[in-house]
């Protein structure tokens, strides 16, 4: 297989090309196909795990994340919650509106990167109780918090994460993982 890139190509990394009828026959948030995307390369050479959740319902998963943290946030009567809460909310909400992938307004952030932040963001919403000292005060909040960065960890673990555009930060690096599907 040979990854080099052909002066034709802006990037080595091109979408594949699939038949209407695959296309009209897979749509929705379980589509696995190729018409879903181009695959993500693995982080760190490891993750995910395996790639069982499709990158739609990942999708999904991060709106609602994000639209969680930042209402309990609100919510919470507590100031350092609700700060805490709407920084969040609105980071994971604009990182998901901004991701290379079907369900997002405008494609600027890669995949990969995308996969990296998911990380780094729950592991700040799980924080951000202990670190801004409402964990005690706000209970509710806290357990939400908790519950939705450990969620968001455990679906990216398992997440097939898969692009639309194949944008990718650094030029010349060998993003695609192949051929999809054979």
């Amino acid at each position: 297989m040979d990854t080099t890139p052909t002066p034709d190509k802006k990037t080595p990394r091109q979408p594949v090309p699939v038949p209407t009828a695959v296309r009209e026959s897979r749509k929705g948030i379980m589509d696995r196909s190729a018409a879903a995307g181009i695959p993500a390369l693995p982080l760190l050479g490891r993750l995910p795990l395996s790639r069982r959740i499709p990158q739609d319902l990942h999708s999904l998963l991060d709106y609602q994340g994000a639209l969680t943290v930042a209402g309990v946030g609100l919510l919470s009567g507590s100031k350092a919650a609700c700060t805490a809460g709407l920084a969040f909310g609105f980071a994971g909400a604009g990182v998901a509106l901004l991701t290379d992938y079907r369900l997002s307004l405008k494609k600027l952030i890669p995949i990969e990167v995308h996969e990296v932040i998911d990380y780094v963001w729950s592991i700040g919403v799980i924080a951000a109780p202990f670190v801004f000292g409402y964990s005690r005060r706000s209970r509710w909040v806290t357990l939400m918090h908790t519950l939705v960065g450990a969620s968001t960890i455990a679906a990216s673990l398992f997440t097939d994460y898969r692009a639309q555009l194949g944008l990718q930060w650094g030029k010349g690096r060998k993003t695609d993982l192949g051929p999809v599907g054979g």
